[in-house]
């Protein structure tokens, strides 16, 4: 992973920090400590979420980069939705669970509304069993358009969704084929009209800034296009190339150019978003998301994931953070699927934390939010970030990517534009130049 700031092209590889330590780091030697951590004492004053991975979709996304399946039918689905089921209720009854309430739970993928109503009723009648989210603040559910129908959508609303994902990406058909998209733009405002009657408390869509095909004037379509529906909140990402997705390996056999846009041109693209939302009313809330000032928008995911809350991921692949220990489970669908049947808990590899990396993943994950509280910090780890890691701040000072007010460190609208490029500088030394993934 490259932390060099002044990085043109879009090469393979990932760039987007998502934890810490880096997922190469967590072993399969550490998962006795998983089982520590449950079999703690609950610490009921700690947030808890829950992610639940549903894997498959319609097409595969030629940028992709998720466990997702194109080729299981009803009944193994259903083997599988029952697995999710089993693997709650393992964690339902250990030590660390008892008392504690659900403050979110996040319906990712693949592509959750892939599967029926009546699968929909079925897990979320199984997961009620042995927890329940009916007093949860944000439940979030990603949406492919064209997997959206009115029924469906009145399903998400009545087992308690209140921010619904669309993963709009982009509104033209040429750019959405080309990339792989089993959706095309008829259907997104088709299914945003519809998701607006149902009435749900947050609608957000996703954007991606440079996909394949992408050009100056499309992008700025495609703005304008997101702004007329007025969501209450939009995620833009800037298009990345992990090793495992299908224009990675296209670009690996044929030793080809990439033909994504290099990140300059993304962070202009980006850039421009931003001014058009703020423009009509919007805050920048991340270094991704934009949200709606004429209404309360929260990001619970993310807000108590990135202060240190406990999050348990089930599903194939799923990642999870608790009691200071990172974990994820098998990547197989028939591993995974196997051993829940007999009762055990799916885990592939883990990690715990030490206090100097719960510190750092905390720092760099809110950096991402544009601004540091440096009195959290001093009051939480009883460290001062800047004397801590001063010679890197102050070359970002220098960069102008960042400046320091009072007990604020504030990202500058270009350090906020390409975060992720130099997060890792904030990383122990020998963890710098590791593989990420």
């Amino acid at each position: 992973m490259t932390t060099d700031t002044s990085q043109t092209n879009t090469e393979v590889g990932n760039y987007f920090v998502s934890n810490y330590p880096p997922f190469s780091q967590w072993k399969p030697e550490y998962l006795a400590e998983v089982f520590a951590a449950l079999d703690q004492s609950p610490r009921t004053e700690d947030p808890l979420g829950l992610y639940l991975h549903i894997p498959f979709c319609r097409k595969r996304c030629k940028f992709c980069y998720f466990k997702v399946y194109t080729d299981k039918n009803a009944n193994e689905i259903e083997v599988y939705l029952d697995a999710l089921i089993k693997e709650m209720e393992i964690y339902s009854r250990t030590k660390a669970f008892q008392g504690r309430q659900l403050r979110f739970a996040y319906f990712g993928g693949g592509t959750p509304s892939y599967i029926s109503e009546k699968q929909l009723h079925y897990l979320v009648e199984g997961l009620n069993r042995h927890v329940n989210w009916n007093d949860a603040e944000e439940v979030t559910f990603e949406c492919e358009p064209g997997t959206l129908r009115k029924a469906k959508l009145e399903t998400l609303k009545n087992i308690g969704v209140t921010r619904l994902s669309l993963g709009v990406e982009h509104f033209d058909d040429e750019i959405l084929a080309i990339n792989g998209r089993a959706h095309l733009s008829a259907e997104i405002y088709e299914v945003y009209d519809l998701a607006r009657q149902v009435d749900f408390p947050q609608i957000n869509i996703d954007l991606i800034a440079g996909m394949v095909g992408e050009t100056e004037a499309k992008w700025r379509d495609t703005v304008k296009r997101a702004l007329e529906l007025q969501p209450d909140s939009v995620t833009i990402y800037q298009m990345e190339l992990p090793y495992n997705t299908v224009i990675s390996q296209e670009i690996i056999k044929a030793g080809a150019a990439s033909p994504v846009a290099d990140w300059p041109t993304k962070r202009r693209w980006l850039d421009h978003a931003f001014d058009e939302f703020q423009a009509r009313g919007y805050r920048i809330a991340s270094a991704y998301t934009l949200a709606t000032t004429t209404k309360p928008c929260r990001f619970i995911y993310t807000d108590a994931l990135w202060h240190g809350g406990d999050m348990i991921g089930l599903g194939v692949s799923s990642f999870s953070h608790f009691g200071g220990v990172h974990f994820q489970n098998v990547h197989s669908f028939e591993e995974y699927v196997s051993l829940l049947e007999r009762s055990q808990l799916p885990l592939l590899r883990a990690l715990t934390l030490t206090p100097k990396q719960k510190l750092i993943r905390e720092m760099i994950l809110q950096l991402k939010t544009g601004a540091l509280d440096m009195n959290y910090f001093q009051s939480k780890f009883g460290v001062d970030v800047w004397d801590e890691f001063e010679t890197v701040y102050r070359q970002l000072d220098r960069d102008q990517l960042l400046e320091r007010h009072n007990g604020t460190i504030a990202l500058t609208r270009r350090g906020l534009l390409q975060v992720d490029h130099f997060l890792a500088e904030f990383f122990e030394p020998e963890l710098k130049t590791v593989r990420y993934v």
